[in-house]
C-alpha cells in the first residue's frame, strides 16, 4: 500500500536504496549528494537492511570497491557528486566495460575550478559516453522513482550496464517535497532476487574479469557495450510499463508538456523543466503555443523517439546546464544532430545556471521570445548564448 511521506531528494533516494536492501554499498561522502550515505548508513546501523557498508577513503576506492562487490555477485550501490565522480572516472569506465550492474545516484553540481558547491551538470556530462545508462530526474519523487526502476534496468541480462541515476544538487537533492512511496513488500516484489549469470565467487563455472583485450577483439567487446545500450532502450520501457502498474506513475525515454500542437518548444534537463511548465501555462493562456521536452534518458539517447516528438515544432531551444568549450552544450549537439535533416525546425542552444546561477521564469519566458521571433524572422543568427550572463552582450552577441 502507497504512502505519502515527505522527503528531499537525498532522502528519496536512501529511502529506496533501503526498500531494495542491497548487498553492498561503497560511498565516500562529497557535497550536496553527501546525506545519501549518511542516511543510508542509518539503517545499515538499525538493522534495517542487510547491506555491507564500506566506508572507504576516496570516491576512487568507492567505485573501485562496487566494481569489486559487483564481479563477485553482490548487488551493488553508491552514490557521489561533482569532483568525487570525476575522481571515479577512471573506473567508471572500467564499471560499464566489465557490463556490471551497479546503480549510483549522483546529486549534480558544478566541477572545479573556481570551486564551487552548487548545481550544474558538468560531472554527469563528462561521464556521458562512459558506457553507463544516465537517467535524469526533476523532482525528490522521480529521483525515488528512477532508483528503484535503475535496479531492473541494469541487472536486466539483455542489459548488464551500470545506471547513474541523477538530480539536482541542493535545489532537488535537499529541496523537501512531498513524495508517495510503495511498500516495502511491492518494492521487493518488483525489484526481485538477482541471479547474476556470471559472476568472480562462483566455484562451477570461472570466470576472469578485466582481461587484458588487444586489438583482435577490444572493437567486438566495445560493440557489445553498445548492444547492451540498444537493448536497455526496450528494457526500460518494460519496467516503466509494469511499475505504472504499481506505482501510477507513467514513466517514458521523456515527457511531453503541451508540445503535441507547438510552434515553439524548449528541452531541459532536470529540475529547470518545473519552472519551464510554469512559463508555458503563462504563454499558453496567451494564446502561444509553447511546448517542453524534458528527457529522461539521456544514454542510451532515444534519437527517432525525440525526432518523432519535435518534427513539428518550428523553433527549438535547447537549454545546456554545462558547456563544451569551443563547440556547443552537449544535449544541445545530440539534439541538433537528431534534427539534423530536417531544415525547416531552427535549433539554438542557451547555456545556463552554471555554478548554481538562478534561472527564473524571466528567463525561460525570454528564452521563448526569443524563439518566437525566429519563427517570424526564419532566422537563427545566436546559436549559442549564454542565459542571464552578467557581462555585457553576453545574450545578444552571435557566437559560432
Amino acid at each position: 500500500m502507497a504512502k505519502r511521506v515527505s522527503l528531499s531528494g537525498n532522502e528519496a533516494a536512501a529511502y529506496a536504496m533501503r526498500q531494495i536492501n542491497p548487498d553492498v554499498v561503497a560511498a565516500y561522502p562529497i557535497t550536496p549528494s553527501t546525506e545519501i550515505p549518511q542516511y543510508f548508513s542509518q539503517f545499515v546501523a538499525n538493522g534495517e537492511v542487510d547491506t555491507e557498508f564500506v566506508t572507504v577513503e576516496s570516491e576512487h576506492s568507492a567505485m573501485s570497491a562496487c566494481i569489486g562487490a559487483s564481479a563477485a555477485g553482490a548487488r551493488t550501490m553508491t552514490a557521489t557528486s561533482s569532483q568525487g565522480l570525476a575522481y571515479m572516472y577512471e573506473v567508471v569506465h572500467i564499471a560499464a566495460s566489465m557490463r556490471l550492474p551497479i546503480v549510483m545516484v549522483v546529486g549534480n553540481r558544478a566541477i572545479s575550478a573556481p570551486i564551487n558547491i552548487h548545481n550544474d551538470h558538468s560531472d554527469s556530462m563528462g561521464a556521458r559516453d562512459a558506457g553507463w545508462i544516465q537517467l535524469y530526474s526533476e523532482s525528490a519523487q522521480e529521483a525515488y522513482d528512477n532508483v528503484l526502476q535503475a535496479i531492473r534496468i541494469a541487472e536486466d541480462p539483455r542489459v548488464s550496464l551500470p545506471v547513474m541515476v541523477c538530480m539536482d544538487g541542493f535545489i532537488t537533492t535537499h529541496a523537501l517535497e512531498s513524495i508517495e512511496v510503495l511498500d516495502d513488500d511491492e518494492v521487493k516484489k518488483f525489484i526481485g532476487e538477482y541471479k547474476p549469470e556470471n559472476y568472480l565467487l562462483n566455484a562451477k563455472h570461472p570466470i576472469s574479469l578485466g582481461a587484458l583485450d588487444l586489438p583482435p577483439y577490444y572493437t567486438e567487446h566495445k560493440r557489445q557495450e553498445q548492444a547492451g545500450m540498444d537493448n536497455a532502450k526496450k528494457v526500460m520501457l518494460e519496467v516503466a510499463k509494469e511499475y505504472a502498474e504499481i506505482s501510477g506513475r507513467n514513466y517514458g525515454y521523456f515527457e511531453k508538456y503541451d508540445l503535441d500542437d507547438a510552434d515553439v518548444a524548449v528541452v531541459v534537463l532536470n529540475s529547470t523543466a518545473g519552472t519551464t511548465k510554469v512559463v508555458i501555462d503563462k504563454l499558453r493562456s496567451q494564446g502561444i503555443k509553447a511546448g517542453l521536452l524534458k528527457p529522461r534518458a539521456y544514454r542510451p539517447l532515444p534519437a527517432k523517439e525525440i525526432y518523432d516528438a519535435l518534427k513539428n515544432v518550428k523553433a527549438v531551444a535547447v537549454l545546456d546546464k554545462s558547456d563544451s568549450f569551443g563547440a556547443y552544450g552537449p544535449l544541445f549537439t545530440d539534439i541538433r544532430n537528431i534534427m539534423f535533416d530536417d531544415k525547416d525546425i531552427k535549433i539554438v542552444n542557451y547555456i545556463f545556471g552554471l555554478g548554481g546561477r538562478d534561472i527564473d521564469t524571466g528567463h525561460i519566458e525570454k528564452v521563448f521570445n526569443d524563439l518566437l521571433d525566429i519563427v517570424k524572422t526564419g532566422k537563427a543568427c545566436n546559436v549559442k548564448q549564454y542565459l542571464g550572463i552578467k557581462e555585457k552582450g553576453g545574450d545578444e552577441a552571435c557566437q559560432l
